[in-house]
C-alpha cells in the first residue's frame, strides 16, 4: 500500500525540484558539486513542516544533502523557545544542519513587509554560510491567489499580478515546490504523517492585511463566484508572469534603439513605443541612474512618461534616490543630483 495521496503529492512536487537542482548542479565547477545542499525554510506551520518532511524523505534517495532553517522574528513572547522546538523537529526528520536564526524586524514598509525583509535577509545569509544550492519555501496555490489579489488592490501593474515565481532570488536560490498544490492537500499530508505543527497567531490576526484576505476576502469571493477562484487566480499569475517577462524583454531590446549616438534618450523615439514598453524603458533608465527600485512606484514613472507624451514645458521631475528627470531639446535627461 502506497502513501496517502496528499503525502504522495507533496513528495512528487519536491522530487521534481530536487531533480532540477541536481541537473543544474552538474554543470557547477565547485568541488562538492556532486552533493548539493538544499535547505527548507520552516516556520513550524503546516505548509513548511509538510515541505520539510517531503525534503527529508526525497533527499535520502538522491545525492542531495538536506537541511533546515527556522527564523525567529522575535515578535512574540517565547518565540525563541518555539524556534528551537522547530529546529529540533527538523533534526528528528533527519535534516542536517537544522538551525534557528534570530532576526531584528524593522519598521520600514509596515509590519508584514519588514518581517519578510528580515526573514529573507536571514535566509540569504544562511545559504551563503552553508553553501546551499537552493532554499525551499512552502508557499501554496492559495498563497499565490492571495498575492495576486494584493497586487490587484495596489493597482501597480501586470508584474504585481504575476504573484510569486516558482524560482526566484539570486541565481535561482529560492524554489517553491507547492505553488501548484492547494493548502488543503498540503495540510492533509501533515495529518496523514502525524506531524506536529504550530499555527502562527499572526496568520489569523485581523491587523494583518493578508490575514484578513485569507479569512474574509477569499471566502467571500468563493461564496460569490464558486470554488474555482483560487485556481483561476493562480492561473492568472502564470499568464501575467509570461506577459510581463515578454514585455521586459521587449523593453530591454528597445532601450538601445531609442538612444542617439551619444547615448541620450530621444523623446520622439520613446513616443513611438507602446506605453507598456516605454514605461519599462523609463523605469530601467531611472534605476540605472541610482533610483532604488523598491521606492520607485507607478506614479513616479507616469510623471516621467508625461515628459514624453504630455509635454507642456513642465520642469524637472524629482524621483527617489535624488534622481531627476527633465526634458531638454528633444532629449530626456535623467541624472542623480
Amino acid at each position: 500500500m502506497g502513501p496517502h495521496p496528499a503525502v504522495a503529492a507533496i513528495r512528487l512536487a519536491v522530487r521534481r525540484v530536487l531533480h532540477d537542482v541536481l541537473t543544474e548542479h552538474q554543470t557547477d565547477p565547485a568541488p562538492d558539486a556532486h552533493t548539493p545542499l538544499v535547505l527548507v525554510a520552516c516556520s513550524g506551520g503546516a505548509d513548511s513542516m509538510a515541505l520539510a518532511s517531503a525534503l527529508a524523505f526525497e533527499a535520502r534517495k538522491l545525492p542531495v544533502r538536506a537541511g533546515g532553517i527556522t527564523v525567529d522574528h522575535g515578535l512574540q513572547d517565547g518565540s525563541d523557545t518555539r524556534a528551537g522546538e522547530v529546529a529540533g523537529r527538523m533534526t528528528v526528520l533527519g535534516l542536517t544542519p537544522s538551525e534557528a536564526v534570530s532576526v531584528t524586524v524593522g519598521r520600514e514598509g509596515g509590519p508584514e513587509a519588514a518581517a519578510r525583509d528580515a526573514r529573507y535577509a536571514a535566509l540569504d545569509a544562511a545559504a551563503e554560510r552553508h553553501g546551499a544550492a537552493a532554499i525551499l519555501l512552502g508557499h501554496t496555490r492559495d498563497d499565490q491567489a492571495e498575492t495576486v489579489l494584493l497586487g490587484l488592490a495596489r493597482g501597480s501593474g501586470i508584474r504585481s499580478l504575476s504573484g510569486m515565481a516558482a524560482i526566484s532570488g539570486a541565481s535561482g536560490r529560492y524554489r517553491r515546490p507547492f505553488l501548484q498544490l492547494d493548502r488543503q492537500t498540503v495540510r492533509k499530508a501533515c495529518v496523514a504523517q502525524e506531524l506536529a505543527v504550530w499555527d502562527d497567531p499572526h496568520n489569523s490576526d485581523p491587523a494583518y492585511t493578508r490575514s484578513r484576505l485569507r479569512h474574509e476576502g477569499l471566502p467571500a469571493l468563493e461564496k460569490a463566484l464558486g470554488k474555482g477562484v483560487v485556481e483561476a487566480l493562480a492561473r492568472t499569475a502564470q499568464l501575467s508572469r509570461d506577459d510581463a517577462d515578454a514585455l521586459d524583454t521587449w523593453a530591454a531590446d528597445a532601450e538601445t534603439s531609442v538612444r542617439d549616438e551619444a547615448g541620450a534618450l530621444e523623446c520622439s523615439k520613446l513616443y513611438g513605443l507602446p506605453p507598456a514598453v516605454r514605461r519599462r524603458v523609463l523605469r530601467r533608465a531611472v534605476i540605472a541612474e541610482g533610483a532604488p527600485a523598491g521606492s520607485l512606484f507607478a506614479r513616479h514613472i507616469e510623471e516621467v512618461d508625461r515628459l514624453i507624451t504630455g509635454w507642456r514645458g513642465q520642469g524637472a521631475i524629482n524621483l527617489p534616490g535624488r534622481v531627476e528627470a527633465r526634458r531638454q531639446g528633444g532629449r530626456l535627461v535623467i541624472r542623480q543630483g
